[in-house]
């Protein structure tokens, strides 16, 4: 008789995250991981407790290596835009997994880490008590945001090109902004949003000043 097959959590981990990759997050489950491995659905549960835990693991897998330290001199936009460029650059590769980052932002340590620096950050620009929190969540949720959208409705998808050929006299501004949309790439969509958004926080910040 065969010895059962041994396994890792990193094993595992990647294989959760093979299933994502290929047939999107509401595949996954301890099953579609157990065959992805050539396992027994059962015996994945010696390593992992259940769904919950393997997203978790995912998370981890996909942001352990994304180093959230960056140089004191920088401003507190260098700052954060280096640590979410790093982000991005390891979601991006797998924009199944967006919507985890949010649902296990208090369990994973690596989400932790990135989120005191961000802290830290918006703490040396003058952010303090509400406005923090606030500022955090903003950033939080348009990092997220904007990967999902590049994933469910990237500029120069069908959906845009839908809208770009809807008839002028019936949606004039939506059918020339879809157009110029086609020709804007991830990147500057992205960081051109980001930069919005900076300004936002800098113009509450300065509105929250004493005078």
């Amino acid at each position: 008789m065969s010895r059962p097959k041994s396994l890792n959590h990193s094993d595992i981990a990647c294989a959760a995250l093979a299933v994502m990759d290929r047939d999107g997050l509401p595949a996954l489950s301890m099953r579609t991981v157990a065959t992805q491995l050539g396992v027994g659905t059962m015996s994945l549960y010696r390593y992992v407790k259940d769904r919950e835990e393997l997203e978790r693991r995912v998370v981890e897998l996909v942001l352990g290596e994304v180093d959230p330290v960056v140089p004191a001199e920088k401003s507190w936009r260098e700052q954060i835009t280096c640590i979410v460029e790093r982000i991005r650059h390891a979601v991006i590769a797998h924009p199944a997994t967006v919507p985890l980052f949010i649902a296990h932002r208090h369990a994973s340590p690596s989400i932790r880490r990135c989120s005191e620096e961000l802290l830290r950050a918006l703490t040396r620009a003058g952010f303090r008590g509400t406005p923090r929190v606030i500022a955090l969540r903003m950033l939080v949720s348009y990092v997220s945001g904007a990967l999902q959208a590049q994933h469910l409705g990237a500029l120069d998808g069908q959906g845009t090109m839908v809208l770009a050929s809807l008839s002028p006299d019936d949606y004039p501004l939506l059918a020339a902004t879809a157009r110029a949309a086609l020709q804007v790439d991830p990147d500057k969509e992205f960081f051109g949003g980001l930069q919005i958004v900076f300004d936002g926080l800098a113009q509450n910040l300065a509105s929250t000043k004493p005078r």
